[in-house]
């Protein structure tokens, strides 16, 4: 009989990282949602960058500290700048899917499945493409 396995639904609406808890078992407990405030659900991933890699691309992440929002929520985001013949080396995100949009340019994107089925697309401005959990 197959056996199948997920991570569980969460059992809250949100989780906002308390990040001046002084308790960590496993990431960062919920802080109280009395605490809780709308700027807490805003990142602004509009900050300046350099294309200072060798690939010429620039990662702006973010993560739990920086957007303590995400926690729990199983969601990468980012901003990535490219320059011209830039590239983002292959990577996954085991516990996250991965979506972007084009804001300028062209850029294609793609992913590997398990079954080796490689699925690609060329973006334009206001294209979308979403990468699944693991891929």
């Amino acid at each position: 009989m197959p056996s199948l396995s997920a991570d569980s639904n969460s059992l809250q609406d949100f989780c906002v990282a308390d990040l001046n808890a002084s308790i960590s078992i496993n990431g960062y407990p919920c802080k109280p949602a009395s605490k809780v405030n709308g700027s807490d659900f805003f990142f602004d991933i509009y900050i300046g960058f350099t294309l200072t890699s060798n690939l010429n691309f620039n990662v702006t992440p973010t993560n739990v500290v920086s957007f303590p929002a995400i926690n729990t929520l199983g969601i990468s985001i980012y901003r990535l700048d490219y320059g011209p013949g830039g590239l983002n080396p292959p990577h996954s995100h085991p516990r996250a899917s991965e979506c972007g949009v084009v804001l300028k340019g062209r850029l294609l994107v793609g992913f590997v499945t398990t079954q080796n089925v490689y699925y690609f697309k060329v973006l334009k401005p206001g294209g979308i493409f979403v990468i699944p959990r693991g891929a």
